[in-house]
């Protein structure tokens, strides 16, 4: 009988070792998702750098938070080869001095912190608007991830503007849609795309936590 009970409790004790491991190492995976989420630049981030365009006869609109299907339509980002969308989503269109639409500004990630944000801007050629695109990429820049491009520079570009610039020269030599990456900068990836639309040009800032 007393051999019986031995082994019912070690049988019982294993089990709950077991289940204690599993939820620590559960608790651990989850953790640095977490981390990325909380880190870096916020939803509220968006009045910064409203600010700091309206300075430059640049405006946005009040952000409108998006969670219904169409979320993928904004915030939609790749990791790898696997397309993912975030839970949720913020908005807001960008307008140049004269009132114009220039593109829309997107921050997505969960309801309390964001993952990404993007810029989309349309111009009807690669030369048109180019201050305005340039001002725009480079104030997101400097806000969301760092105004330290001089001190961690990529080796390849001097300068914010020297990497848009060789990237738009790709682009008009190739002619063909290009994407130019730059890791490291503040512990962010920021993703640059140039693409071709039918009447039209579509430059897009891609910033990843």
């Amino acid at each position: 009988m007393n051999m019986k009970i031995l082994i019912i409790f070690t049988i019982l004790f294993v089990i709950l070792v077991s289940l204690s491991l599993f939820f620590i190492f559960k608790d651990t995976s989850e953790l640095p998702s977490k981390q990325i989420y909380g880190a870096g630049f916020t939803y509220y981030d968006i009045e910064k750098i409203k600010t700091s365009l309206a300075e430059q006869n640049i405006f946005i609109s009040t952000p409108v938070a998006i969670t219904d299907h169409t979320i993928s339509q904004y915030c939609t980002f790749f990791d790898g080869n696997v397309q993912k969308t975030p839970q949720y989503c913020t908005t807001t269109v960008i307008l140049d001095s004269e009132g114009n639409t220039l593109g829309n500004i997107n921050i997505g990630g969960d309801t309390v912190s964001p993952i990404l944000a993007i810029a989309n801007l349309e111009t009807s050629s690669l030369d048109s608007k180019q201050d305005e695109v340039y001002t725009v990429f480079q104030v997101m820049i400097e806000t969301l991830v760092c105004d330290c491009w001089e001190d961690k520079k990529s080796e390849d570009f001097e300068s914010i503007s020297a990497w848009l610039d060789a990237a738009q020269a790709f682009y008009t030599i190739e002619q063909r849609d290009i994407k130019s990456n730059i890791d490291g900068l503040g512990e962010y990836q920021l993703i640059l795309e140039i693409t071709s639309k039918k009447d039209s040009i579509l430059q897009t800032l891609l910033i990843l936590k």
